[in-house]
């Protein structure tokens, strides 16, 4: 099944107390596209500039990942630095340049318009709807990622936007002010009145909780022993996520919650390494495995 995903493909340097690196591929729809083409064919729009070279593109050859809709324009592409503290929990943003992305108007091949399946990933939420309008017919799933800064500063714009998905992955943070609840169970009810009828909550090193309508589940961080850099691992988890339920043509409980159980452990081998380096890497058996651990990890009898 058909997988579109919007959103930035970037370069970043990032300092951890594991090391530190000082240009590599990120962004959202770059962690999202190679952790979902594990499962189907992934379709990226985003733009670059011209310092993205034929070698920074090699990192998506060979996958399921279609690139005709990466723009590429005049200029630099976007660029962020940042350093987390000792505990991983905290970072600091030392630099962000928007560069092309400032101007990013996102137009879809018209090989894309007929996408069954929608990620919209962290941008104005005015763009993420003009993406909507452009894919005929409704998509069967639409899921969102947004922050507080499109919370706070364009509620209107965003509440408009919501009303066309199914699917609200957001933080703790996020979820308490975009609905004015501090319980999170009431706050997701809040959500459902806006559009939505399934809130993923993403709790870093505290794993997810997924709150439908109809039912509750949660999964924590798969454990690790070492972590050298979190950078992009929500971004992995939502590729997880939406890419194996994109796998299944259905969404039903069962397969939301194995999409959940996959989402994290794509996101566990992304945060072994820096930037994409390791998600670049994994195989499907090394995923299978991972989840089967999971699931021995999980598992319980009353």
């Amino acid at each position: 099944m058909s997988l579109l995903v919007v959103g930035s493909v970037a370069f970043d340097a990032i300092e951890t107390p594991l090391g530190k690196v000082e240009r590599t591929l990120g962004g959202a729809a770059t962690y999202f596209a190679l952790a979902a083409s594990h499962f189907t064919p992934v379709r990226l729009v985003g733009i670059v500039g011209e310092d993205f070279t034929e070698q920074d593109e090699a990192i998506f050859r060979g996958r399921k990942i279609d690139l005709a809709g990466l723009e590429r324009a005049p200029g630099k592409s976007f660029f962020w630095s940042g350093r987390y503290s000792q505990n991983m929990n905290e970072r600091t943003t030392l630099v962000t340049e928007l560069n092309v992305f400032g101007s990013f108007r996102p137009k879809l091949p018209e090989a894309y318009r007929d996408s069954e399946h929608v990620f919209l990933g962290n941008i104005d939420p005015t763009l993420q709807r003009s993406v909507l309008k452009q894919v005929r017919p409704k998509p069967k799933s639409v899921g969102l990622d947004t922050m507080n800064y499109w919370i706070n500063g364009t509620p209107q714009e965003l509440r408009e936007t919501l009303k066309r998905v199914h699917i609200l992955t957001i933080n703790d943070d996020e979820t308490r002010q975009l609905t004015g609840e501090h319980n999170l169970f009431r706050a997701a009810r809040g959500v459902f009145k806006m559009g939505p009828k399934t809130l993923i909550i993403k709790r870093g090193e505290n794993g997810a909780v997924m709150v439908h309508e109809e039912f509750i589940f949660a999964v924590p961080a798969f454990p690790l022993e070492e972590v050298h850099d979190p950078t992009g691992a929500g971004d992995t988890f939502a590729g997880g996520f939406m890419g194996y339920l994109a796998s299944k043509g259905r969404i039903s409980e069962q397969t939301l919650r194995s999409a959940m159980v996959y989402g994290s452990v794509l996101a566990s081998f992304t945060v072994e390494q820096f930037g994409v380096e390791r998600l670049a890497q994994v195989t499907k058996s090394e995923i299978r495995a991972r989840a089967k651990q999971f699931a021995r990890i999980t598992t319980f009898k009353l």
